[in-house]
């Protein structure tokens, strides 16, 4: 039970969700440009206390976070303060989302290639489920921004993108999707007095090609995973390594799959990391 509660905040460390309407999600419509945002620190779950003469009691320690966005700084210590409640309030239905779903089911997917697999029913009725999805969305949408073809960073890409391509067409390959993993976390436990921490927490942009490359090798070696029973199950945008779909996205060839991966990695994922 332990280590499910340690699993559980260290997967809502992982994931801080950018701010979103509580009502209604204010997501861009298909096709509009995303660019990146300032760099800030969210309020985040940093460490839990339990007490085992009372198992449905928690006690949640909030890294407060240290916001430098334009928006931020408008913003009135009251309605600071009401802006913190709001999201440790949110973060806690997070921590308790992610302990009473099962892990198989902690996951979903926007996949072009798999229409009819977006969420599990129980899990798109929580709000990290709904949340979830949106931010899956906005990475769909950010990662298309940067490659469009009239912005600075879109010029690279496409640059490097028909350099390799010369007069033959662009191979499918360069729409590659990426994904985001836990890469580290550090947790400090004190059994006496029932708390845990999250010293450190840190998340790793894959291509898609390195990304299935590395789940192959975790199940080879037995690597440990994020979840208590070793699945290769991830809480965070764009995970389907659950159940997936027999449906499967064109094949280019292999050779201009590991060239145009390479593009992606050098101009995109530092973006978005």
């Amino acid at each position: 039970m332990l280590r499910r509660l340690l699993c559980c905040l260290v997967s809502v460390c992982l994931f801080p969700f950018p701010r979103l309407q509580a009502q209604e999600l204010l997501l861009p419509v298909p096709g509009a440009m995303v660019h990146l945002s300032e760099s800030f620190n969210p309020p985040i779950l940093r460490g839990i206390k339990v007490h085992p003469e009372n198992p449905f009691r928690f006690e949640f320690i909030l890294d407060r976070g240290n916001e430098t966005s334009s928006e931020a700084k408008r913003e009135s210590l009251l309605a600071k303060e009401d802006f913190l409640k709001n999201e440790s309030t949110k973060l806690i239905k997070y921590f308790l989302a992610s302990l009473t779903t099962p892990e198989k089911d902690l996951w979903v997917n926007l996949s072009p290639y798999e229409k009819d697999r977006i969420v599990p029913d129980s899990f798109g009725q929580t709000e990290m489920g709904r949340d979830l999805l949106a931010q899956d969305y906005l990475l769909k949408q950010l990662t298309a921004s940067l490659v469009y073809p009239e912005g600075d960073i879109g010029k690279r890409f496409w640059k490097r993108v028909y350099e390799l391509a010369g007069n033959k067409n662009v191979p499918v390959n360069t729409f590659n999707k990426v994904w985001i993993v836990p890469d580290k976390a550090v947790v400090y436990e004190n059994d006496k007095a029932g708390t845990a921490y999250v010293v450190e927490a840190k998340l790793k942009v894959l291509t898609e090609q390195d990304y299935l490359a590395k789940n192959h090798n975790r199940r080879q070696t037995g690597d440990m995973m994020l979840t208590p029973q070793g699945e290769a199950s991830c809480p965070q945008a764009g995970c389907q390594a659950n159940q997936r779909s027999t449906s499967k996205a064109p094949q280019g060839n292999p050779q201009s799959q590991t060239q145009t991966s390479q593009i992606i990695r050098d101009i995109i994922i530092p973006q978005l990391t």
